[in-house]
Protein backbone atom coordinates (compact mmCIF):
# COMPACT_ATOMS: atom_id res chain seq x y z
CA UNK A 1 0.00 0.00 0.00
CA UNK A 2 1.72 3.00 -1.31
CA UNK A 3 2.03 6.29 1.47
CA UNK A 4 -1.19 8.70 -0.31
CA UNK A 5 -3.00 5.43 0.61
CA UNK A 6 -2.39 5.06 3.51
CA UNK A 7 -2.75 8.79 4.79
CA UNK A 8 -6.38 8.42 2.67
CA UNK A 9 -7.10 5.05 4.99
CA UNK A 10 -6.01 7.56 8.21
CA UNK A 11 -7.72 9.96 6.90
CA UNK A 12 -11.17 8.72 6.82
CA UNK A 13 -10.27 6.13 10.24
CA UNK A 14 -10.68 9.75 11.65
CA UNK A 15 -13.12 11.26 9.79
CA UNK A 16 -15.17 7.66 10.91
CA UNK A 17 -14.25 8.40 14.14
CA UNK A 18 -15.46 11.89 14.38
CA UNK A 19 -19.08 11.00 13.07
CA UNK A 20 -19.21 7.95 15.43
CA UNK A 21 -18.81 10.92 18.39
CA UNK A 22 -21.12 13.48 17.03
CA UNK A 23 -24.27 10.17 16.56
CA UNK A 24 -23.24 9.65 20.32
CA UNK A 25 -22.48 12.85 21.91
CA UNK A 26 -26.07 14.01 21.98
CA UNK A 27 -26.98 12.18 24.99
CA UNK A 28 -27.67 14.03 28.49
CA UNK A 29 -24.66 12.98 29.89
CA UNK A 30 -22.67 14.84 27.19
CA UNK A 31 -25.10 17.95 27.05
CA UNK A 32 -24.28 19.71 30.69
CA UNK A 33 -26.11 22.80 30.89
CA UNK A 34 -29.12 23.30 28.67
CA UNK A 35 -27.82 25.06 26.13
CA UNK A 36 -24.31 23.62 26.11
CA UNK A 37 -22.82 23.00 22.90
CA UNK A 38 -23.18 19.42 22.21
CA UNK A 39 -19.56 17.38 22.88
CA UNK A 40 -18.55 16.82 19.02
CA UNK A 41 -18.80 20.56 18.58
CA UNK A 42 -16.70 20.87 21.98
CA UNK A 43 -14.19 18.48 20.59
CA UNK A 44 -13.56 20.05 17.53
CA UNK A 45 -14.68 23.60 18.20
CA UNK A 46 -11.59 25.50 16.74
CA UNK A 47 -12.29 23.78 13.57
CA UNK A 48 -16.15 24.11 13.29
CA UNK A 49 -15.36 28.49 14.09
CA UNK A 50 -12.54 28.54 11.74
CA UNK A 51 -14.94 26.59 9.11
CA UNK A 52 -17.50 28.55 9.62
CA UNK A 53 -15.94 31.73 9.06
CA UNK A 54 -14.14 31.20 6.18
CA UNK A 55 -17.74 29.95 4.65
CA UNK A 56 -19.56 32.80 5.60
CA UNK A 57 -20.20 34.18 2.80
CA UNK A 58 -22.18 31.07 1.48
CA UNK A 59 -24.15 31.44 4.02
CA UNK A 60 -27.87 33.89 2.97
CA UNK A 61 -29.93 35.67 4.81
CA UNK A 62 -33.05 33.15 4.51
CA UNK A 63 -30.93 30.35 5.54
CA UNK A 64 -29.99 32.14 8.53
CA UNK A 65 -33.31 32.86 9.40
CA UNK A 66 -34.00 29.13 8.93
CA UNK A 67 -31.15 27.63 11.24
CA UNK A 68 -31.70 30.60 13.68
CA UNK A 69 -35.32 29.17 13.54
CA UNK A 70 -34.07 25.55 13.88
CA UNK A 71 -31.62 26.14 16.71
CA UNK A 72 -34.07 28.17 18.80
CA UNK A 73 -36.85 24.97 18.87
CA UNK A 74 -33.46 22.66 19.49
CA UNK A 75 -32.51 24.52 22.83
CA UNK A 76 -28.87 25.70 21.36
CA UNK A 77 -29.94 29.44 20.26
CA UNK A 78 -27.02 30.50 23.20
CA UNK A 79 -24.90 27.65 22.54
CA UNK A 80 -24.62 27.79 18.82
CA UNK A 81 -25.28 30.13 15.87
CA UNK A 82 -25.71 29.74 12.17
CA UNK A 83 -22.06 29.40 11.23
CA UNK A 84 -21.36 26.91 13.27
CA UNK A 85 -23.69 24.47 11.59
CA UNK A 86 -22.17 25.74 8.76
CA UNK A 87 -19.08 24.72 9.54
CA UNK A 88 -19.85 21.37 11.09
CA UNK A 89 -21.51 20.59 7.26
CA UNK A 90 -18.10 21.66 5.87
CA UNK A 91 -16.06 19.12 8.42
CA UNK A 92 -18.84 16.68 7.80
CA UNK A 93 -18.37 17.23 4.48
CA UNK A 94 -14.90 16.82 3.84
CA UNK A 95 -14.89 13.54 6.53
CA UNK A 96 -17.85 11.90 4.28
CA UNK A 97 -15.67 12.42 0.97
CA UNK A 98 -12.81 11.47 2.64
CA UNK A 99 -14.51 8.10 3.86
CA UNK A 100 -16.04 7.71 0.38
CA UNK A 101 -12.06 8.07 -1.25
CA UNK A 102 -11.00 5.14 1.17
CA UNK A 103 -13.73 3.03 0.10
CA UNK A 104 -12.76 3.75 -3.57
CA UNK A 105 -9.21 3.38 -2.97
CA UNK A 106 -9.37 -0.28 -0.88
CA UNK A 107 -12.12 -1.62 -3.59
CA UNK A 108 -9.91 -0.65 -6.24
CA UNK A 109 -12.43 1.35 -8.06
CA UNK A 110 -12.08 2.86 -11.55
CA UNK A 111 -12.03 7.20 -11.72
CA UNK A 112 -15.71 7.13 -12.49
CA UNK A 113 -16.73 5.17 -9.59
CA UNK A 114 -13.94 6.69 -7.37
CA UNK A 115 -15.63 9.99 -7.87
CA UNK A 116 -19.38 8.94 -7.23
CA UNK A 117 -18.18 7.42 -4.11
CA UNK A 118 -16.32 10.80 -2.79
CA UNK A 119 -19.66 12.96 -3.79
CA UNK A 120 -21.61 10.71 -2.07
CA UNK A 121 -19.42 10.86 1.00
CA UNK A 122 -19.74 14.65 0.63
CA UNK A 123 -23.02 15.31 0.28
CA UNK A 124 -23.96 12.88 2.61
CA UNK A 125 -21.60 14.73 5.53
CA UNK A 126 -23.34 18.13 4.04
CA UNK A 127 -26.38 16.56 5.15
CA UNK A 128 -25.67 14.92 8.47
CA UNK A 129 -25.45 18.09 11.27
CA UNK A 130 -29.27 19.36 9.33
CA UNK A 131 -30.80 15.82 9.89
CA UNK A 132 -29.08 15.53 13.52
CA UNK A 133 -30.76 19.18 14.35
CA UNK A 134 -33.92 18.12 13.04
CA UNK A 135 -33.28 14.67 14.80
CA UNK A 136 -32.88 16.96 18.35
CA UNK A 137 -35.72 19.15 17.71
CA UNK A 138 -38.39 16.11 17.24
CA UNK A 139 -36.61 14.74 20.29
CA UNK A 140 -37.08 17.42 22.56
CA UNK A 141 -40.70 18.04 21.19
CA UNK A 142 -41.17 14.67 21.95
CA UNK A 143 -40.01 14.80 25.84
CA UNK A 144 -42.12 17.86 26.62
CA UNK A 145 -45.03 16.47 25.26
CA UNK A 146 -44.54 13.64 27.65
CA UNK A 147 -43.77 15.61 30.73
CA UNK A 148 -46.64 18.25 29.75
CA UNK A 149 -49.85 15.76 31.65
CA UNK A 150 -47.38 15.87 35.04
CA UNK A 151 -46.51 19.66 34.53
CA UNK A 152 -50.71 20.13 34.08
CA UNK A 153 -51.88 18.44 36.91
CA UNK A 154 -49.24 19.77 39.32
CA UNK A 155 -50.18 23.30 38.35
CA UNK A 156 -53.80 22.49 39.28
CA UNK A 157 -53.54 20.89 42.02
CA UNK A 158 -51.52 24.03 43.14
CA UNK A 159 -53.96 26.38 42.04
CA UNK A 160 -56.99 24.59 43.73
CA UNK A 161 -55.32 24.74 46.50
CA UNK A 162 -55.33 28.31 46.75
CA UNK A 163 -51.75 29.55 44.77
CA UNK A 164 -51.92 32.08 42.14
CA UNK A 165 -50.96 30.79 38.51
CA UNK A 166 -47.25 32.21 39.18
CA UNK A 167 -46.90 30.35 42.53
CA UNK A 168 -48.32 27.15 40.56
CA UNK A 169 -45.76 27.30 37.70
CA UNK A 170 -42.89 27.57 39.99
CA UNK A 171 -44.18 24.83 41.68
CA UNK A 172 -44.70 22.77 38.61
CA UNK A 173 -41.16 23.88 37.41
CA UNK A 174 -39.74 22.59 40.84
CA UNK A 175 -41.38 19.20 41.09
CA UNK A 176 -41.40 19.15 37.33
CA UNK A 177 -39.73 15.96 35.59
CA UNK A 178 -36.55 17.02 34.73
CA UNK A 179 -36.25 17.84 30.59
CA UNK A 180 -36.71 20.83 28.58
CA UNK A 181 -40.70 21.62 29.67
CA UNK A 182 -39.15 22.16 32.80
CA UNK A 183 -36.46 24.25 31.04
CA UNK A 184 -38.71 26.62 29.45
CA UNK A 185 -40.74 26.88 32.16
CA UNK A 186 -37.69 27.81 34.67
CA UNK A 187 -36.87 30.87 31.76
CA UNK A 188 -40.27 31.70 31.31
CA UNK A 189 -40.48 32.26 35.08
CA UNK A 190 -37.12 34.28 34.70
CA UNK A 191 -38.54 36.25 32.26
CA UNK A 192 -41.56 37.34 34.44
CA UNK A 193 -39.25 38.21 36.72
CA UNK A 194 -37.42 40.40 34.63
CA UNK A 195 -39.88 42.37 34.11
CA UNK A 196 -41.83 40.65 31.11
CA UNK A 197 -45.36 40.23 30.95
CA UNK A 198 -46.62 36.68 32.09
CA UNK A 199 -48.83 36.36 28.79
CA UNK A 200 -45.45 37.31 26.71
CA UNK A 201 -43.33 35.05 28.16
CA UNK A 202 -45.89 32.17 27.97
CA UNK A 203 -46.06 33.04 24.46
CA UNK A 204 -42.37 32.94 23.82
CA UNK A 205 -42.30 29.59 25.85
CA UNK A 206 -44.51 27.57 23.16
CA UNK A 207 -42.77 29.54 20.22
CA UNK A 208 -39.35 27.92 21.46
CA UNK A 209 -40.52 24.29 22.22
CA UNK A 210 -43.45 24.70 19.24
CA UNK A 211 -45.63 21.88 20.50
CA UNK A 212 -49.40 22.61 19.41
CA UNK A 213 -50.52 21.54 23.03
CA UNK A 214 -48.47 23.45 24.85
CA UNK A 215 -49.66 26.54 22.18
CA UNK A 216 -52.88 25.34 23.68
CA UNK A 217 -52.31 25.14 26.99
CA UNK A 218 -50.75 28.95 27.09
CA UNK A 219 -53.90 30.56 24.76
CA UNK A 220 -56.02 28.66 27.51
CA UNK A 221 -53.93 31.04 30.36
CA UNK A 222 -53.91 34.06 28.82
CA UNK A 223 -57.38 34.43 27.77
CA UNK A 224 -58.71 33.02 31.53
CA UNK A 225 -56.28 35.84 32.64
CA UNK A 226 -57.59 38.21 30.50
CA UNK A 227 -61.13 37.49 31.49
CA UNK A 228 -60.82 37.09 34.74
CA UNK A 229 -61.77 33.19 34.43
CA UNK A 230 -61.35 30.49 36.99
CA UNK A 231 -58.39 28.91 36.06
CA UNK A 232 -58.75 25.23 37.74
CA UNK A 233 -61.49 23.94 35.58
CA UNK A 234 -59.74 24.84 32.44
CA UNK A 235 -56.20 23.56 33.70
CA UNK A 236 -58.30 20.46 34.92
CA UNK A 237 -59.75 20.37 31.28
CA UNK A 238 -56.41 20.12 29.65
CA UNK A 239 -54.70 17.87 32.00
CA UNK A 240 -57.71 15.26 30.65
CA UNK A 241 -57.43 16.37 27.46
CA UNK A 242 -53.68 15.69 27.25
CA UNK A 243 -53.84 12.38 29.28
CA UNK A 244 -56.34 11.23 26.90
CA UNK A 245 -53.86 12.30 23.58
CA UNK A 246 -51.11 10.92 25.37
CA UNK A 247 -52.84 7.28 25.43
CA UNK A 248 -54.59 6.92 21.93
CA UNK A 249 -50.71 8.45 20.82
CA UNK A 250 -49.50 4.68 22.45
CA UNK A 251 -52.38 3.65 21.06
CA UNK A 252 -51.45 4.06 17.77
CA UNK A 253 -47.95 3.09 18.05
CA UNK A 254 -48.83 0.25 19.62
CA UNK A 255 -50.75 -0.26 16.00
CA UNK A 256 -47.74 0.52 14.01
CA UNK A 257 -45.24 -1.57 16.07
CA UNK A 258 -45.70 -4.91 13.49
CA UNK A 259 -45.73 -2.95 10.40
CA UNK A 260 -42.03 -1.54 11.68
CA UNK A 261 -41.46 -5.13 12.29
CA UNK A 262 -42.43 -6.60 8.98
CA UNK A 263 -39.06 -5.19 6.89
CA UNK A 264 -36.37 -6.64 9.83
CA UNK A 265 -38.60 -9.85 9.93
CA UNK A 266 -38.44 -10.35 6.43
CA UNK A 267 -34.89 -9.38 5.41
CA UNK A 268 -32.94 -10.58 8.29
CA UNK A 269 -35.05 -13.38 10.54
CA UNK A 270 -36.47 -15.08 7.51
CA UNK A 271 -33.23 -15.84 5.47
CA UNK A 272 -31.64 -17.38 8.44
CA UNK A 273 -34.79 -19.68 9.36
CA UNK A 274 -34.84 -21.06 6.22
CA UNK A 275 -30.78 -21.53 6.11
CA UNK A 276 -31.11 -23.09 9.73
CA UNK A 277 -34.44 -25.44 8.42
CA UNK A 278 -32.41 -25.90 4.65
CA UNK A 279 -29.09 -26.49 5.50
CA UNK A 280 -29.44 -30.19 7.15
CA UNK A 281 -32.15 -31.01 4.04
CA UNK A 282 -29.27 -29.40 1.64
CA UNK A 283 -26.38 -31.92 3.21
CA UNK A 284 -29.03 -34.95 3.33
CA UNK A 285 -29.87 -34.30 -0.44
CA UNK A 286 -26.00 -34.18 -1.03
CA UNK A 287 -24.71 -37.51 0.27
CA UNK A 288 -23.98 -40.55 -2.27
CA UNK A 289 -26.94 -42.50 -2.93
CA UNK A 290 -29.48 -39.78 -2.89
Amino acid sequence: MSAATSLLVGMAVAAAVMLAYFLLADSPAARGTVEAPPGAFRLAWALVCAAGHYCRPWLSWQRRRRLESLLVRAGLRHGLAPIHILGAQVLCAAAGGAIGGAVAVLADAGPLPGLASLATGASAGVLYPRLWLAGRVRRRRTAALRALPFVLDMATLCVEAGLHVGAALQHAAQKGPPGPLRDELRRMLGDVRAGVPRAQALRDMADRLDVVEVRAWVAALAQADTLGMSLAPILRAQSDQRRSERFLRAERLAMEAPVKMLLPLVACIFPCSFVVIGFPIVVKLMEPGW
